[in-house]
């Protein structure tokens, strides 16, 4: 068959996913793996939210809410905004590809840190926008590379505060001072997918004051701190005529019957948020002080997971931590080639894995 494939769809490079546990441990043989790789949530999901969505497994042969009542409410009592300023997503990537689908077109750019989250670079390209990349200081996002990069073709900005993979952060007043470098035309997307696990009261909070500036999409998420990942239920909050731009081009029930149930009763279950932040945070420290203590470079962070120099070739640490039934994540596709990036654990968890590192270093 000969397909006629657009360029901008052969110019990118499918994301590729950590593996998971189940595969991992047919191909090595192994059991009662440790996955310490894709900043998830240890504890599993609320009890709150996996009580609800057992009470609503009988409703499957209804669509789901294509306006989201119920979970939309809940968010706008929780931040003090408007039903109009929120939209819903199957994960926050969902409202990534919305944005850019609804804002770029061809010979328009965005503009984003390098490395970063790699759906940014492919929902622009699927767009048919052109990505531009602003290379890191450092592990830190540069704000004035990111505002000297923007042209009078640049449509949207994304920044990712903390950063993934680097666990960096930008504080308020670096932020307030790159807004002003910004054109009133274009978008400033702040994806805010760690915010609950920041603890720098220095650091930028697009929530902390919400839509203070009409350009400022923030994006938060139920994947992390909330336990949900695997329901994919992301969320923005924005400036009404931005969503309601959004409302043109997403699609009708983007986001199923029992991930709207369980988003919504997570956000009641306020205790365990706290108790899961409490143990993931305890966690990152005791992973960077025994880390540390190896001799190995730890970066600071300010969310649920971190980057470790191994100081050799981390593909290949990571290949033997695999044979141990331990699952991080490589780095060298973000350029980072002797980095890992782990995330906090269980306390039986982590330990497993600083067994695992030093059996295999």
């Amino acid at each position: 068959m000969k397909l006629t494939i657009p360029e901008q769809i052969l110019s990118i490079a499918p994301y590729e996913p950590g593996k998971p546990i189940e595969e991992i441990e047919r191909e090595y043989g192994i059991e009662k793996s440790v996955k310490l790789a894709s900043n998830e949530n240890p504890l599993g999901p609320s009890p709150m939210a996996a009580a609800a969505v057992q009470e609503n497994i009988g409703n499957m042969h209804r669509y789901p809410d294509g306006s989201w009542h119920r979970l939309r409410n809940k968010l706008a009592e929780k931040y003090g905004v408007g039903r109009d300023t929120i939209i819903i997503g199957n994960g926050s990537d969902d409202i990534i590809a919305i944005l850019c689908h609804a804002f770029l077109g061809p010979g328009d750019n965005a503009v984003m840190p390098f490395p970063s989250f790699l759906m940014y670079d492919i929902s622009v390209r699927a767009a048919g926008g052109t990505p531009v990349r602003a290379p890191l200081n450092g592990m830190a996002i540069d704000l004035d590379a990111v505002a000297g990069a923007i042209t009078p073709m640049t449509r949207m900005v994304f920044l990712t505060n903390p950063n993934n993979p680097t666990g960096s952060h930008f504080s308020k007043n670096d932020f307030q001072r790159f807004l002003k470098a910004v054109p009133e035309d274009v978008l400033v997307i702040v994806d805010e997918a760690y915010a609950e696990f920041v603890r720098d009261p220095e650091a930028y909070n697009a929530l902390e004051v919400p839509l203070a500036d009409p350009r400022i999409v923030c994006l938060r998420t139920f994947s992390k701190a909330y336990g949900l990942a695997g329901f994919r239920v992301g969320y923005g909050i924005m400036d009404p005529a931005v969503a309601d731009i959004l409302h043109r081009v997403r699609q009708p029930f983007n986001v199923n019957s029992l991930a709207q149930v369980a988003a919504a009763a997570a956000l009641d279950d306020v205790e365990f948020l706290e108790k899961s932040v409490k143990v993931m945070l305890q966690g990152v420290d005791f992973l960077q002080a025994e880390l540390t203590a190896m001799g190995l470079t730890v970066h600071p962070s300010q969310a649920n997971f971190f980057l470790v120099d191994v100081k050799t070739d981390a593909s290949r640490v990571f290949q033997e931590l695999l044979k141990h039934g331990v699952i991080v994540r490589a780095m060298g596709s973000y350029g980072f080639e002797t980095c890992l990036r782990v995330n906090a654990g269980l306390d039986s968890e982590n330990k497993t894995f600083i067994s695992a590192l030093k059996q295999v270093l």
